[in-house]
């Protein structure tokens, strides 16, 4: 029965667009948005991104500041200027429209002293920065003083939180020990699914078919290293295919071979039909913090392959319904490919025990309830400090009508 939540209002954040649109993170804000709505809650959206020229000065600062040329759009938004814009851009909606709840997508529009003292702040959060290092192939490029910076300025967007909720229960459990967050102030809700349907008929194994899905960053998916493992594991298994859903900018990477076939953007029902007829996702992604394909592999019958780390050993069980790999390298990679298909009785065991696992799991309506309850049950919003010497809202008109979507 679903909760009656003790507010009728809420906002949702996100500084990679508009929070609405299903493009934006994985579609998670538009998901989350349309099941609050179902409750019967009243939810604005608030895209808190900075324009071009903004980001420009906030780049110059971030040199300024002695933090070397930053090499990403994320690098910027990770500095406290970036963060400050997002956060003082989000405050002027939410004290023109009176809301007291605001759910951030991600930490990176949370900076404490721009908030109002009767607004709750919440974050749904896939990772942390801490977190990001372990596997991240860019670490290095943020330089020794740039990381404690943005390792400080995350400590101090966390404790502030009214409530924070994660994707796994790994980054609840990383949110306690590594930054100090009470644990009653963090909840695993999980995730949902994009539209995949549930394979309700039973499905053979005996075919070699592999699938990799990575509709932008080839590489950090994986793409490479499994490309690298499948020239390896093919000399061992007659027949074995590869089909790869990416993006155009993808297909160079691909070599041409009969045995490999390249999708681009591919309609719902012909994505659905790849995951159906494929007896293994490959997709040993280096640095993904959850992966909703490896969810949609699972509903499908499909068991997975991919790297110790991250959120995979919790979805997949540790092991019960995927195959898991210690190590980012091809022949590791190869030889779990061809062990896992010389039992195909053992992948459709797998197969079905996995799909009932994320059936009774995960799912957007679920995550939805928990982080409406929680809201609704939160204690009043904690009163902060002076805010003594911080610049004043800006009054802008414009920005704040092209920021709020109300729906």
């Amino acid at each position: 029965m679903t909760h009656t939540p003790r507010f009728d209002r809420i906002a949702i954040t996100s500084i990679h667009g508009d929070p609405f649109n299903p493009r934006t993170w994985s579609a998670a804000p538009a998901r989350i948005a349309e099941m609050l709505r179902r409750q019967g809650i009243d939810v604005h959206g608030v895209a808190t991104g900075s324009p071009r020229l903004s980001r420009m000065m906030q780049a110059a600062r971030y040199m300024a500041q002695g933090l070397g040329v930053p090499h990403s759009g994320e690098a910027v938004a990770r500095s406290a200027a970036a963060r400050r814009a997002a956060a003082l851009r989000l405050e002027h909606v939410v004290r023109r429209a009176r809301i007291e709840h605001v759910l951030h997508m991600g930490t990176l529009d949370i900076a404490p002293e721009a908030w109002s003292p009767a607004v709750r702040h919440y974050a749904y959060c896939d990772q942390t920065w801490a977190l990001s290092l372990r596997y991240r192939p860019d670490a290095a490029r943020y330089g020794a003083r740039a990381a404690k910076l943005f390792e400080e300025l995350e400590r101090a967007a966390l404790r502030r939180l009214t409530h924070v909720f994660t994707f796994g229960a790994y980054v609840r459990d990383h949110l306690i020990g590594h930054y100090g967050i009470e644990p009653r102030r963090v909840t695993a809700v999980g995730s949902g699914m994009g539209q995949i349907l549930p394979l309700v008929v039973p499905k053979a194994h005996a075919a070699p078919r592999l699938l990799f899905v990575a509709k932008h960053f080839f590489v950090a998916k994986g793409g490479e290293l499994l490309l690298a493992a499948f020239e390896r594991a093919r000399r061992r298994v007659p027949g074995l295919t590869l089909n790869i859903v990416g993006d155009e900018r993808s297909r160079k990477l691909v070599p041409r071979d009969p045995s490999i076939r390249f999708f681009g953007h591919v309609p719902l029902a012909d994505l659905q039909g790849l995951y159906r007829e494929s007896t293994l996702l490959v997709q040993p992604m280096l640095n993904d913090p959850w992966g909703q394909v490896y969810l949609e592999a699972l509903l499908s019958r499909t068991p997975v392959i991919g790297l110790r780390r991250n959120g995979l050993p919790e979805i997949c069980g540790d092991g019960r319904y995927g195959f898991l790999v210690d190590i980012a390298d091809p022949q590791a990679i190869a030889d779990a490919i061809v062990d896992a298909l010389s039992d195909p009785a053992r992948l459709a065991r797998m197969g079905e025990e996995g799909q009932r696992h994320v059936i009774d799991r995960y799912s957007w309506e679920r995550a939805a309830e928990c982080i409406a309850t929680t809201i609704g049950h939160a204690p009043p919003a904690p009163v902060h400090p002076s805010k003594a010497g911080a610049r004043p809202l800006r009054d802008n008109a414009t920005t704040a009508s092209e920021a709020l979507h109300h729906v």
